[in-house]
């Protein structure tokens, strides 16, 4: 375990070296990502969200390929077609950019809702289906989606059963001014990122999220997850609470970042840190709360505050 978390710790220091000052980004992209979830990035455009995961793909060795969603896009632009080879008399399937180990789809609001649910199975089951074959895709598989907060015109906004698959929401915001002095000079001959060199295999990726998998959740911070989320159905903001695919996001995102702490074992703390990104984008708040400019995120931490952590061991009574 700790040679693994110290080649982690070597994967981010790499990333560092392109993206600057966002390192809870960086290690929170990675919780999705030795998850084996995918990261919804929400941001203006120009704050570094697509030299992040270029960065991340090329620190991994991993295949990147980029989607640019726009409103004529089809599925089978996403997923690949079979086209006809007349030499050899037969269908051919071309594979299309989704069948790469990371994947960057830009701007996932501007496409249709036919497109955008192309991205449900692999983002889900790590599959396509096209002409009725499915085909599985190669691990790690690794999607960050983006889309632009401001531009509503010409958009189509994520259905919940969507938003639901992404493991984590970030935004990234901008840099502070002395981070920004630092992009410039690093930029200023050229590019960090073409000097990148991988420090981890995909195999290694795979290895860590077999190893992520057996950390300890004990029954009480179970327990709190499960508090949480109930909180969220309840809560007098919220019109749509979190789902029990909300609940299992939870918990495993807690794994992965115990692990990246170097621990075998799943802190509260550790649920606490996570529960603004995992479970905010999964609510729906009420008509009131809009109208109070009370934001998702803002319920999540008036629950965190109201929910207590757990001292005692519980157990949980069966009906």
């Amino acid at each position: 375990m700790v040679a693994a978390v110290e080649q982690i710790e070597k994967v981010i220091e790499n990333i560092e070296r392109v993206v600057v000052g966002k390192r809870k980004e960086v290690e929170l992209s990675l919780v999705a990502l030795f998850t084996g979830g995918h990261v919804l990035l929400e941001d203006v455009p120009g704050v570094g969200k697509t030299m992040m995961v270029k960065a991340i793909a090329r620190s991994l060795g991993a295949e990147f390929k980029r989607i640019q969603f726009t409103p004529d896009l089809l599925p089978s632009d996403v997923t690949g077609v079979s086209i006809y080879n007349q030499h050899k008399q037969e269908f051919e399937f071309r594979p299309g950019p989704i069948m790469a180990n990371i994947v960057l789809a830009d701007e996932i609001n501007r496409t249709s809702p036919k497109t955008q649910s192309a991205l449900l199975e692999s983002l889900e089951e790590g599959s396509v289906t096209v002409d009725g074959e499915t085909l599985q895709l190669e691990k790690p598989f690794f999607v960050m989606a983006t889309q632009n907060p401001i531009e509503y015109a010409g958009t189509f906004p994520l259905p919940e059963a969507q938003l639901d698959r992404f493991l984590l929401k970030l935004n990234l915001g901008y840099p502070t001014a002395l981070e920004e002095l630092e992009v410039l000079e690093r930029l200023q001959y050229k590019h960090p990122l073409e000097d990148l060199e991988p420090t981890m295999t995909t195999e290694e990726v795979v290895m860590i999220q077999s190893e992520i998998s057996k950390v300890h959740v004990s029954e009480d911070v179970k327990m709190y997850i499960i508090d949480l989320v109930h909180e969220t159905r309840k809560n007098r903001y919220v019109e749509l609470g979190v789902s029990p695919r909300g609940t299992i996001a939870l918990m495993k995102a807690s794994q992965a970042y115990a692990f990246l702490q170097g621990r075998d074992y799943v802190l509260p703390d550790d649920v606490k840190h996570l529960a603004p990104y995992v479970l905010a984008h999964r609510m729906i708040v009420t008509a009131e709360s809009k109208m109070s400019n009370r934001t998702a995120e803002d319920v999540v931490s008036l629950i965190l505050e109201q929910v207590q952590i757990p001292v005692n061991q519980r157990r949980l009574t069966r009906s």
